[in-house]
């Protein structure tokens, strides 16, 4: 033994993880503030995000990052879940407090807000969006743009049901109003900004032959507007790549993967997260 004190472990879960950004993400923070913690990988198939949160006690883990397929699991299977976990139904973040209670968050909404701010100088008040999809991502995008202020949040889906759920969690998180309504996609050529918050384009696809397939029609977007495609795998996607050359401003989800991680690095540490640290290990790519 050589009387060092064992560094603190914090850790991403889901299936699959081998690819994940975020331990470079993360363990680049820690040393950017000289913290002996470390950051890896679990591969957690669906179906063992309760277990997962036992490991998590059981190992003394100091915070956990949740990906696909667990998001869900987890949130029901913690002791405490913050307004947007009950409402979204989902948590990618856990935080083990004091009393051996764990708490379930989502740092998405912020981190997609923080990355809207840094990447287009947009504020979100009185912003009318266009939102593509409305699984898990979108969910998250409409409870944080409307909690923001965004003036309306316009929901395209191919499923009205589903469309309609990402509806109702944006009108829940204002107190007055209702931002939130189910679109199409003539809503696009009037938004000031466009989201896809669908994994169309990303790289699983490919094995599809669908990785230059797009959320909607380019020319439907126009110079002046700011285009958000959450995918970042590639980082830029046959959609990104076609709006830049009709003169859109458009951005990867790489911002929102740093911003979402840097809040949950201040949960879990207390300390203020080197943000362009983050950023930076974000772009640099993957581990492992």
């Amino acid at each position: 033994m050589d009387g060092h004190p064992t560094p603190r472990v914090a850790a991403v879960i889901g299936d699959p993880t081998r690819h994940s950004r975020s331990p470079a993400i993360h363990n680049a923070a820690f040393a950017a503030k000289g913290m002996d913690w470390l950051f890896t990988a679990f591969e957690v198939p669906a179906g063992g995000g309760a277990a997962a949160l036992e490991a998590m006690r059981v190992l003394q883990l100091a915070g956990l990052s949740v990906t696909m397929p667990l998001k869900a699991e987890v949130a029901e299977a913690a002791d405490l879940r913050d307004d947007e976990v009950e409402v979204l139904g989902a948590a990618n973040c856990i935080l083990p407090l004091d009393d051996g209670r764990l708490r379930a968050a989502n740092t998405d909404a912020v981190g997609f807000m923080a990355g809207l701010r840094a990447d287009a100088g947009l504020q979100p008040e009185g912003l009318r969006v266009a939102l593509l999809g409305a699984g898990g991502a979108a969910r998250a995008v409409a409870w944080g743009l409307a909690a923001a202020g965004a003036a309306e949040v316009a929901v395209i889906n191919r499923t009205p049901s589903s469309a309609q759920t990402a509806v109702d969690i944006a009108n829940a998180a204002v107190k007055t109003g209702q931002p939130g309504r189910i679109g199409s996609m003539d809503d696009i050529a009037s938004a000031d900004v466009v989201v896809n918050a669908t994994p169309v384009g990303m790289s699983a696809d490919a094995a599809h032959h669908r990785r230059n397939a797009m959320p909607c029609d380019p020319t439907l977007l126009r110079s002046g507007q700011v285009a958000v495609d959450l995918v970042y795998e590639p980082l830029e996607t046959a959609w990104l790549a076609a709006l830049r050359r009709r003169g859109v401003e458009a951005h990867n989800g790489l911002s929102m993967l740093a911003y979402q991680a840097a809040a949950a690095f201040e949960m879990w540490t207390g300390v203020e997260a080197p943000v362009e640290v983050m950023r930076r290990a974000a772009t640099a790519g993957r581990t492992g």
